[in-house]
């Protein structure tokens, strides 16, 4: 790692693909909406016991509540949202209680928040209250404006208060997928408190699923009714999953399981990323709108949040450079991957040092479409909705992202030394099946030549300086053997030549 001024160079860093963190690009995993008329939960055991990241808000003031959903003096774009109307949390959960009265407390600024963050991809978990809230439920009046509206369908009121109801899970049910709830497809005993259930019978949306049904045969106008159902319209919304009932509070057995399943299943459905711009070579793009400007592709960015970009290198690049300049005092991160999403546990090439200014540069990327991740370290300490430290970086940090990409033929050059006439590395042939291959290259008129084999994880397998050096073309053979003369496994490696300072790099295919 070099150092330059206020700037630093970071070296490239390979890596495995890994299965990205749950939690990159969000502040935590869920917020417990425990506000105005809704129970005040402090504790979460199906989101305690999967190890999740908890936020509580637990007020029955109106001042704290829209401070911590909607607005206050240091975060203009509320704790559900960064400052790009993004979702803050993963997930949402709505607790039980009086929907209407909550709903109406929030005004249409809160709900229109929450529905904002549903539909950049946060997903929304509900018991009781919460269920009711999320639909557009209706009277004679019709649709109940203090609702949220983000599952288009309806619900009815069990009318069942103060008691317990067992669930039917269907044999085709995505809860499932996580748990078995003993083999016998009923969960028993689960508290019910004046819940609802999914009106199939009018305006039922298509994409809903029902995760469960109730089974009371006593009570017949609720029996065998939708207690608990998912809906997900498509990949860039989260996934709603709510239930009449109330098993939040279990901290054991099949109840347990059951609130745990809906947690995971929710979970799952959060929104895909958004990339915010195909950057142009050479044109640096500034991202320093506020919340207030409305204009997300151009807005700073939050606390631990990502911003992503793409770059569609042209055949023949030579070398990719990524800048990052930011405001100082803040901690960046900075990522590139080819053909996916770039997250630190994901990404190809990395430049996660402290600092708030970067630049990463890739050695003859591969021809087509790279992702570039920005990510925002700096974040402030918590607890229970209160936040302090580095708040001002609530509403955003701005930053330039700059990517130019060389087509010439030598890069990083001085007129001082020689240029080969001709710089070529071929790649292994005549196929990869072979016991051993033949490497290629040409780099005539030059000395000190090196050619040297690295794994995907970037360890040196082989070194070989003991290249020809006089012009002409020649062959290298390997026959998959380390220094050591031990052998290598099938797999990707990276082969590059070294001649002067000009050098070149290519991605070779071996298997046994």
């Amino acid at each position: 790692m070099l150092n330059i001024i206020t700037k630093s160079v970071c070296l490239i860093l390979i890596f495995n693909h890994m299965v990205i963190g749950q939690t990159a690009g969000f502040f935590k995993d869920i917020f417990v909406d425990g506000g105005v008329h809704l129970t005040g939960m402090i504790n979460f055991p199906a989101a305690e016991g999967l190890d999740l990241s908890v936020e509580y808000l637990a007020t029955d003031a109106v001042s704290a509540q829209t401070s911590a959903m909607i607005t206050n003096a240091y975060d203009s774009n509320g704790h559900l949202l960064y400052p790009d109307r993004e979702p803050r949390f993963r997930l949402l959960y709505t607790n039980g209680g009086s929907s209407t009265s909550h709903g109406t407390s929030l005004e249409e600024e809160g709900r229109r928040k929450v529905r904002t963050f549903y539909k950049n991809g946060g997903s929304f978990m509900g018991s009781c209250a919460g269920a009711y809230i999320a639909s557009v439920h209706w009277d004679s009046t019709g649709q109940n404006e203090a609702y949220y509206r983000i599952w288009p369908g309806r619900t009815g009121s069990t009318g069942l208060i103060d008691s317990h109801t067992d669930h039917d899970i269907p044999a085709d049910s995505p809860l499932l997928n996580y748990f078995d709830f003993g083999g016998d497809l009923l969960i028993a005993n689960v508290r019910h408190n004046g819940g609802c259930w999914a009106r199939e019978d009018l305006d039922f949306p298509i994409q809903t699923e029902i995760l469960a049904r109730y089974n009371i045969p006593n009570r017949v106008e609720m029996h065998g009714k939708a207690s608990t159902w998912a809906y997900k319209p498509d990949d860039n919304k989260g996934r709603i999953v709510v239930i009449g009932s109330h098993p939040e509070f279990e901290s054991g057995g099949e109840k347990l399981d059951l609130a745990q399943a809906m947690l995971l299943y929710s979970l799952a459905g959060v929104g895909s990323p958004h990339v915010k711009a195909e950057l142009n070579s050479a044109e640096p793009r500034v991202m320093d709108q506020f919340y207030e400007d409305n204009n997300p592709d151009f807005t700073r960015i939050g606390d631990k949040q990502y911003h992503h970009f793409t770059v569609d290198v042209p055949p023949g690049t030579d070398s990719l450079t990524i800048e990052l300049d930011a405001e100082s005092g803040f901690d960046f991160n900075l990522y590139a991957n080819p053909d996916n999403f770039a997250f630190k546990q994901a990404a190809l090439f990395t430049c996660p040092q402290e600092g708030s200014n970067h630049k990463l540069i890739l050695p003859t990327p591969q021809s087509g479409i790279w992702y570039i991740g920005v990510e925002c370290a700096t974040t402030v300490s918590s607890a229970n909705t209160i936040y302090w430290g580095k708040t001002e970086v609530l509403n955003g940090v701005a930053y330039t992202i700059k990517a130019t990409w060389d087509t010439t033929a030598a890069v990083g050059i001085s007129d001082a030394h020689i240029q080969p006439s001709e710089f070529r590395l071929n790649q292994n042939y005549p196929n990869p099946f072979n016991p051993s291959t033949t490497i290629g290259y040409s780099i005539p008129e030059i000395s000190d030549m090196n050619l040297t084999i690295y794994d995907v994880s970037g360890r040196t397998v082989l070194i070989h300086n003991e290249l020809q050096q006089s012009a002409g073309h020649y062959n290298f053979h390997w026959n998959g053997t380390d220094a050591r003369g031990l052998g290598v496994p099938t797999g990707v490696y990276f082969v590059r030549l070294e001649a002067g300072e000009h050098s070149k790099t290519i991605k070779m295919v071996y298997m046994k």
